[in-house]
């Protein structure tokens, strides 16, 4: 495998607005997020950009940055156009997507992502952890990854992803992390598809693949990163990187 890393970012959050060049001691996030996925060491980092403040925060600390159509639909769409043009001749053959919301991101998470696409042979690979409080087993914003584990229960097959509580019963629910591994051509054949109606209605962008019959991987991992999408967010980690 030969991976590239890329990051889509855009100012326009609606709960947080300008939140990749929110301040997180003295560094914007959206450079916090990249130096965590430098440090991973898989490959090329790229910022997949919406506007060209964040290009400008990238290159000043000597990253690469990449400038897309601001009204592009989606993060994946966002990575597949500044693939393109970083690597128009298709020399990666794996992409790793994470998000620029994740300034506290264990670099071990983006290797456990790939190395669960280069073991599974799955279209597309991505992470889940488990879930220790009720306030997280009932909360629409945590997404649940109902996952087929095998025998170790640290590598499985996704089923189906929700913001319901699932599954029902007894045993353990699992938090899904949206780091992603697609191989070069699972990604684009998933931006070629519609937004698929499992899709819309859960508003999770997964489901397209899982609905198209592409196979889906997930590894097991201790604990879901911090992800900053409110101002209490923010805070949180501020404390946490401070």
């Amino acid at each position: 495998m030969n991976p590239v890393l890329l990051i889509p970012a855009r100012m326009a959050s609606t709960r947080l607005p300008a939140k990749p060049l929110a301040d997180i001691g003295g560094v914007p996030m959206i450079v916090r997020v990249w130096r965590q996925a430098v440090a991973a060491g898989l490959g090329p980092v790229v910022v997949a950009a919406g506007e060209a403040e964040i290009v400008a925060a990238i290159t000043t600390c000597g990253g690469r940055a990449i400038l897309t159509d601001p009204d592009l639909p989606s993060g994946s769409d966002r990575i597949w156009a500044a693939l393109q043009r970083f690597d128009p001749k298709g020399v990666h053959d794996v992409v790793v997507n994470l998000q620029g919301d994740l300034p506290a991101l264990d670099p071990g998470q983006l290797k456990a992502v790939a190395q669960a696409l280069k073991q599974s042979g799955a279209d597309i690979a991505t992470l889940a952890a488990p879930i220790d409080n009720e306030a997280d087993r009932v909360n629409p914003a945590v997404v649940k990854a109902v996952v087929a584990w095998d025998a170790s229960g640290n590598l499985g097959r996704a089923l189906y992803f929700t913001r319901s509580t699932a599954p029902s019963g007894d045993g353990p629910l699992f938090h899904h992390v949206g780091l992603y591994a697609y191989r070069r051509e699972a990604l684009e054949s998933f931006v070629a598809l519609p937004p698929s109606p499992l899709e819309q209605r859960e508003k999770l962008e997964q489901l397209r693949a899982l609905e198209a019959g592409m196979s889906i991987a997930v590894a097991r991992v201790d604990e879901a990163p911090l992800s900053v999408d409110t101002p209490a967010d923010l805070q949180r980690a501020r404390s946490l990187l401070s």
